[in-house]
């Protein structure tokens, strides 16, 4: 591996870390993104400019329209990380949809730092003429199902269980996409859609002539928030700044998740992973405002006790400033747990070579995990 060595500045940072520090990272680094225009892209395009600039680093960046796309060259070592989402990192590391497919199974994801930049949400916006105030309103209400992505429907079931409610609660009105779902809500053929707060459709939808109204998460909803969680792990509570009806405001208290998160699986190595995290923490001053909501990137924005586990080589790296703990270490470990209960359970339920895989490998997940003492989701 051609190596070079180069010195980084960290500009802004403490006393500790704003002095010169060796950075020794390959001459060319490959990373998966979302597909070209996303935020996702965007930022990794960025992160690869103070890259080149401080260390000569040639960053390539792959666009891949899916999580499966995304997945697959990582897991063939075509790239040595994945600027992904909640689904190539929580969803694979936990053998669901397409990641339950025969040819998948639960994946070793591993960590190394995600935007938590809370400027948005990610939420179900109701058509604001129905006089809907809560997500317990939607009882009866029409909510939209995006045929082929579950992985936007757990999502909008997890709103509804914050309310209290089911799919069975509501009307489910199909659509063949994520845009078509925000149409329909615009011209009545639903009240209900899952969108970011700064989609392209949410706007539409406040310029509309239904209007929109994203319902509150309340922070003293403990009870709520856990349904939605028992849902969803992977969502916390936001205040948004930035969206259709939010922009201007004050804000909107309601949820939203890590994106994007860089990944590697369990086997990169660990001196890779440790000075890919170092530069992405020590760089952040160069390439912290060159992209949209590229600010949750910061050390002190990142979830230590997140649903998907940290690479050693990056907790070796947050061990050294500070900023791991003997409780993000314990909750790490329960992690990798998982990871290997779902790994030995997969192993054995390809070994009994079932008739219905789906339901086969879908019973075995969830025992494994029951047996287990983790929280069994989906």
């Amino acid at each position: 591996m051609n190596v070079l060595k180069t010195t980084v500045v960290a500009f802004g940072f403490t006393a500790s870390m704003g002095v010169a520090q060796d950075l020794d990272l390959p001459r060319q680094l490959s990373w998966t993104a979302y597909d070209t225009g996303s935020a996702g892209y965007n930022q990794a395009v960025a992160i690869g400019a103070a890259l080149q600039d401080a260390a000569g680093v040639n960053l390539r960046v792959l666009p891949g329209k899916n999580d499966v796309s995304r997945t697959e060259p990582l897991r063939q070592g075509r790239v040595e990380f994945s600027a992904t989402g909640v689904g190539g990192s929580f969803m694979a590391q936990e053998g669901v949809f397409d990641f339950g497919a025969e040819n998948w199974g639960p994946q070793p994801i591993r960590v190394l730092l995600a935007n938590n930049g809370g400027a948005i949400n990610l939420a179900v916006g109701v058509a604001g003429d129905l006089g809907i105030e809560t997500y317990a309103d939607l009882k009866g209400k029409r909510v939209s199902y995006i045929v082929g992505a579950p992985a936007l429907n757990v999502n909008t079931e997890a709103y509804l269980a914050y309310g209290g409610l089911t799919w069975d609660d509501v009307e489910r009105v199909d659509f063949g996409g994520f845009g078509a779902s925000w149409t329909g809500l615009i011209e009545g053929q639903v009240d209900a859609a899952f969108a970011s707060t700064n989609s392209g459709k949410a706007y539409e939808a406040e310029a509309g002539p239904r209007g929109l109204f994203w319902p509150p998460i309340d922070p003293d909803d403990t009870e709520g928030f856990a349904r939605m969680q028992e849902i969803a792990p992977f969502f916390t509570l936001n205040k948004a700044k930035v969206g259709a009806t939010i922009d201007g405001t004050d804000g909107y208290q309601g949820a939203g998740y890590a994106y994007p998160v860089l990944t590697s699986i369990a086997a990169t190595d660990e001196a890779l992973v440790y000075n890919m995290t170092k530069a992405m923490v020590e760089l952040f001053p160069k390439y912290d405002g060159n992209s949209p909501g590229i600010g949750g990137w910061a050390l002190d924005k990142q979830n230590m006790e997140w649903v998907v586990p940290y690479h050693e080589g990056a907790i070796r790296y947050f061990e050294e400033v500070g900023a791991w703990s003997d409780t993000a270490q314990a909750h790490n470990d329960k992690l990798v747990k998982r990871q290997e209960a779902l790994a030995a359970a997969w192993e054995a339920t390809k070994a009994s070579n079932p008739s219905d895989w789906e339901a086969a490998w879908s019973e075995a997940r969830r025992k494994a995990l029951a047996d287990g003492g983790f929280s069994v989701v989906f």
